[in-house]
């Protein structure tokens, strides 16, 4: 009785072996040349800075950990409106500019109207700043004294979705417009409504595509939600803001900044990992 075939475990070649020990030395050794010249230029950076003759004035005025410590609790009470804040603007923002990408794409002209005014809105609050949108819904809005008026904070959040909406809408528009017609023409073919096309086919594709800037638009809104406090709305910035007059001192805003950068890490490694994928995804394809 024959004994069954077992295939031999891959072993790699003397020549593969020497080529994978190289490659990790070489990583190695990039890796120990980066740390060290980041620190070389860390230590230049910092001798430069404490060396100059007005080091101690400015580190007693906007470094000063006693003024930290006793602001710290009322700043992160008012990042927690930032969140909150960030969270329900950027799912509106999406759903908005999604919108106007799919109303920009629609074909026939009965929809020009409707192409008309998603064009007209987009390149009007593209160009408009935002600060002064905001302005205008958190003080002008108000002046009306209409029955049910919101919150300035919520007027606040609205004039952030409205702005950023207009940007997200034109990343959408380019995605939705990468994919090559004949996939449309596929579509439309086998049965598929215009509505269906756009749900199955076009739009799953067009947002995997777009989805790092997509992502680096978020980043941004999450900075640009401390502009509400302009407003009124005690956030981090504002808390910072009552900090600094109570104290004279500018420690406050630092701490709120450094805040909003540990906020912002968590998504801007997402963006760089989903860059990353997919450009390791178009090169697989290529």
């Amino acid at each position: 009785m024959s004994t069954p075939y077992q295939p031999r475990p891959y072993e790699p070649s003397d020549i593969q072996r020497e080529r994978i020990a190289y490659r990790r030395r070489q990583t190695i050794r990039s890796v120990l040349l980066s740390a060290l010249s980041t620190l070389v230029v860390g230590i230049a950076l910092a001798y430069a800075v404490t060396g100059s003759p007005g080091w101690e004035r400015v580190k007693s005025s906007f470094f000063d950990p006693e003024i930290a410590r006793k602001y710290l609790p009322d700043i992160l009470q008012g990042l927690w409106l930032n969140i909150r804040l960030l969270v329900v603007c950027t799912l509106a923002a999406l759903l908005l500019g999604l919108l106007i990408a799919v109303l920009r794409t629609l074909r026939g002209a009965v929809f020009f109207p409707v192409r008309a005014l998603a064009t007209g809105y987009t390149y009007a609050f593209r160009g408009l700043p935002l600060i002064i949108v905001l302005y205008v819904f958190t003080f002008g809005v108000p002046g009306l004294r209409l029955q049910g008026m919101p919150s300035v904070l919520v007027l606040g959040g609205a004039a952030l979705v409205i702005v950023y909406g207009a940007y997200l809408a034109e990343v959408f528009r380019a995605g939705i417009e990468s994919v090559h017609p004949s996939q449309l023409a596929a579509a439309r073919s086998l049965g598929l409504t215009y509505r269906q096309t756009m749900r199955h086919v076009v739009l799953p594709q067009a947002v995997r595509r777009v989805t790092p800037p997509l992502l680096n638009d978020v980043v941004a809104l999450q900075k640009d939600v401390g502009l509400v406090s302009l407003a009124g709305p005690i956030d981090a910035v504002r808390a910072a803001q009552i900090a600094t007059a109570q104290d004279a001192n500018f420690t406050p805003y630092i701490v709120a900044g450094v805040l909003f950068v540990l906020l912002a890490l968590p998504l801007i490694g997402i963006t760089d990992w989903v860059t990353l994928r997919a450009a390791r995804r178009q090169s697989a394809g290529s």
